[in-house]
């Protein structure tokens, strides 16, 4: 087991959150995580990264799969101007590399926001670390566990 897959493990059961983790071959898209996870688009929480251009710190927004995040609103919600984050950034701040980041489990704090549309579903997936592995969460405790405010950022 990797080691970003044991961090999100980790994660989980430190919350207290049953969680169903699984291989599902191929996640690197939200509509390949969806198909292999047997769900609706917009159940599966993608992990947008950008660049803090006031901070250099990454800010994290979980999206619903069928969402597109807004650059101009994101920015706005983050409260500072916001820049492409490169892969070195983000496996420095999360641990995790592009296409396999988890909106939990962190190596540092990260600045989390939610979509609002991810509320409205029961359980929702998200990728556990690797481009191959997601876990199910309610979406309340995925906000609880990244401590993530929910906010208005999408297109």
């Amino acid at each position: 087991m990797s080691k970003s897959l044991k961090r999100v493990r980790a994660a989980l059961e430190a919350a207290g959150v049953a969680h169903d983790i699984r291989d599902v071959g191929e996640a690197r898209t939200a509509a390949l995580a969806a198909q292999s996870a047997g769900c609706a688009l917009d159940q599966i929480a993608k992990s947008i990264i950008f660049r803090g251009e006031n901070t250099g710190h990454i800010v994290l927004f979980i999206t619903a799969g069928g969402n597109r995040v807004s650059a101009s609103k994101a920015s706005v919600v983050a409260g500072q101007p916001l820049g492409k984050a490169d892969a070195d950034l983000i496996r420095a701040e999360t641990g995790f590399a592009i296409g396999g980041v988890a909106p939990l489990g962190h190596l540092n704090p990260v600045t989390t926001f939610l979509d609002p549309k991810l509320m409205e579903f029961d359980v929702i997936w998200a990728a556990a670390g690797t481009p191959r592995h997601v876990f199910s969460i309610s979406p309340q405790d995925l906000k609880r566990i990244s401590g993530a405010d929910q906010a208005n950022f999408t297109e």
